[in-house]
């Protein structure tokens, strides 16, 4: 037996984390919230030089936090944040969280990608729409959820092409599960220049985007870094934020390594990645149904992660639709 995607090929495969998605289709934009069952421990990598991050050092090893009540990915750049308050105060209300004497207080970290130059009508004066939205992605979390045009993948582009929400899983011959999340906005290309292929490509399972195999004979990889055109090149609006959960027991130190590793999946999918312009960030819950046996198996686990990640890449841009001025991977290729 061979690795394989789970039942969903989605991040929901692990078993304890749900997702919810809410979208305005008028502001294009949109918030996904991941939500674990139970709370778990988790950490986050930022390698992207634009991050727009909330709660982020809650998650360092060194904090007194071990676990959090979810995570939040929003459109709307820093107006985004709006979204995680919401779900902080509706899980308040639900009475999950630490408790403190009489209070509760949900530990919720959060990113933010840019979405606010897509065409849509961003006209909201002081009410920005995100705290309605993160209640909304909150009220819907199940173990199935839309991909592409989707949650904090609505109004998201990729390089020259639409970008979107993307997932998918992985579970091994011995029973571990993985699964990732990603929004992507970058400013990267997810294809081979002068091609339809998608980088992710050699890890591609199930015909998951397109079943496209290698490269075209004759293609000969670009030397430069491959821009996208001078219409599409906007710097400083851009960053994927990406959500990897497993299945295994994790101290948030391991699960630090883990997202470190998992950082790999983004550069085998988008050329270049951890731009200046990208706030490229991963998120690891690690819902702790499996013993973690050693380094052995929590290096086992970062490259797993990395290939699940780059999978979620190219699914996220190959379901996304057109957008505004961003072709989607379909309209673009005439598939």
């Amino acid at each position: 037996m061979s690795i394989r995607p789970g039942p969903r090929n989605r991040i929901t495969d692990v078993a304890g984390i749900l997702v919810g998605n809410a979208e305005d289709c008028r502001i294009r934009t949109g918030t996904t919230v991941i939500y674990p069952v139970v709370r778990c421990a988790a950490a986050a990598d930022i390698r992207g030089g634009g991050p727009g991050t909330l709660n982020i050092h809650a998650l360092d090893p060194t904090s007194l936090s071990n676990e959090v009540d979810a995570i939040v990915l929003s459109g709307g750049s820093m107006y985004g944040h709006d979204a995680a308050g919401a779900v902080v105060a509706a899980l308040g209300a639900r009475g999950r969280g630490i408790s403190f004497g009489g209070a509760v207080v949900p530990v919720v970290p959060g990113a933010i990608l840019f979405d606010l130059a897509n065409g849509g009508d961003k006209a909201w004066g002081e009410i920005p729409p995100y705290a309605a939205l993160g209640r909304a992605a909150l009220a819907s979390v199940g173990e199935e959820f839309a991909l592409g045009n989707a949650g904090a993948g609505y109004g998201a582009r990729a390089g020259a092409l639409k970008g979107g929400l993307g997932s998918a899983s992985c579970v091994t011959p011995d029973g571990l599960t993985i699964g990732a999340l990603v929004a992507v906005n970058s400013f990267g290309s997810v294809v081979m220049p002068g091609t339809n292929r998608f980088w992710a490509g050699p890890w591609e399972m199930e015909a998951e985007f397109g079943d496209l195999g290698p490269p075209p004979p004759g293609w000969q990889g670009e030397a430069e870094m491959p821009l996208p055109p001078g219409s599409a090149l906007n710097p400083m609006a851009n960053t994927t934020l990406a959500v990897v959960a497993v299945d295994a027991a994790l101290s948030k130190a391991e699960a630090q390594r883990l997202a470190i590793m998992a950082q790999d999946g983004l550069a085998r999918a988008i050329r270049p990645i951890h731009t200046p312009f990208d706030g490229d960030s991963i998120f690891v819950l690690a819902t702790g149904k499996v013993p973690l046996t050693g380094p052995a198996m929590l290096a086992r686990l970062g490259h797993l992660a990395a290939d699940t990640l780059a999978r979620a890449v190219a699914r996220g841009v190959y379901e996304a639709e057109s957008l505004g001025d961003r072709p989607g991977w379909r309209e673009a290729f005439g598939r």
